[in-house]
């Protein structure tokens, strides 16, 4: 083979070579030919026709977020201040973006200042600083139609930074310190009130139920005494039927007379109560000089009767301890009290000489 044929073989390779291009994901090219647009190689290999064939634009199909710079804009009541705005858009068609505008960028950057300018200029400064929410909806929503024609796709608007001027600064803050103290002193003068209150409730609830325990103690106490009555009276009508069951008769009574004449003739009663009898009992008791002041008196003794003492116990010494007294004194007056109440409760003892007396 010549060297003409190797060298034409190699020109032929290069310019295929030369003319196979691979498109990256999310990415576009437009391919014009002869000067007029052909078509848009999407992501994949392509091959173009050499001197016929060429690559007018390459497009990113990516969202772009695009940071303009602080404008100065004007609000409603005349207040300049420095506002920056992010605008997140996206390419939608390659051919639209290649011929409809000249540097699409650099005109959405100055349709976002004329549009920002003419949201804030029909707003008031509180608005403003309160709304941008409102202001990205209408920001997007009038950059959106107006890129349509530049096959961009408007996706996001959001205020970056609000800068108002220096003095406008200075009341904002005086006025947020005010707002900041008045809610201090309203939370103040709440838990106040809060605590006044529970303590007026709790103060209540402590007297209520102080109530409640004294009405209880009464009613328990006031039971305790009926039920404490009640059953004295019931051993007293037991005592009666056993005296009536036991048949007692003239003999036992005179017995029991004559005990009860020996505490009257102990020289400590300042009364005598005489039966109706009266006549019988002196001359069979002798009891006359006592009753009429004839003969030798008795002088009335108005000292204190001594007390009964209570047994003591044998197991206590001098070694016992004190609690081991108390208790022992304790037991030893609590027999004591029982023995009295059954004096007190039981039937009279028949007389052992009477014939017709019921056995022991």
């Amino acid at each position: 083979m010549s060297t003409g044929l190797w060298i034409l073989l190699a020109v032929i390779l290069v310019l295929i070579f030369a003319n196979v291009h691979i498109v990256p994901q999310a990415a576009a090219y437009v391919v014009e030919r002869l000067g007029k647009f052909q078509t848009i190689w999407s992501a994949g290999i392509h091959v173009k026709v050499p001197f016929i064939d060429r690559i007018a634009k390459k497009v990113s199909l990516k969202e772009q977020v695009l940071d303009f710079p602080p404008q100065p804009v004007i609000t409603k009541d005349n207040v300049t201040m420095q506002i920056d705005s992010v605008v997140f858009c996206r390419v939608f068609d390659p051919q639209l973006y290649a011929y409809g505008v000249e540097r699409p960028v650099s005109g959405l950057q100055n349709l976002a200042a004329t549009t920002l300018r003419s949201v804030i200029g029909a707003m008031e400064l509180d608005q403003t600083l309160t709304g941008r929410e409102v202001i990205n909806s209408k920001m997007q929503a009038v950059l959106d139609e107006a890129t349509d024609p530049w096959g961009i796709k408007v996706t996001r608007v959001e205020i970056k930074n609000i800068q108002p001027p220096a003095e406008i600064e200075r009341v904002m803050t005086t006025q947020m310190k005010a707002e900041r103290e008045r809610r201090q002193t309203v939370l103040e003068a709440k838990a106040h009130q809060e605590a006044v209150v529970s303590r007026a409730e709790g103060d209540k609830q402590a007297k209520i139920l102080a109530a409640e325990a004294e009405r209880d103690a009464q009613i328990a106490l006031a039971e305790g005494r009926s039920k404490s009555i009640t059953m004295v009276y019931q051993a007293q009508a037991q005592g009666l039927e056993s005296l009536k069951k036991a048949n007692i008769d003239e003999s036992v009574l005179r017995l029991r007379g004559i005990e009860a004449l020996k505490d009257v003739a102990n020289g400590r009663a300042t009364k005598i109560f005489m039966p109706s009898d009266i006549a019988n009992v002196v001359s069979t008791l002798g009891v006359v000089g006592e009753s009429l002041g004839i003969g030798d008196a008795t002088p009335v003794d108005k000292t204190a009767a001594p007390a009964p003492k209570p047994k003591l116990d044998a197991c206590v010494d001098e070694d016992t301890s004190a609690g081991g007294k108390d208790a022992a004194a304790t037991t030893a007056a609590i027999d004591m009290d029982v023995s009295i109440r059954d004096d007190e409760v039981a039937p009279p003892r028949p007389d052992p000489m009477d014939p017709n007396a019921p056995s022991l």
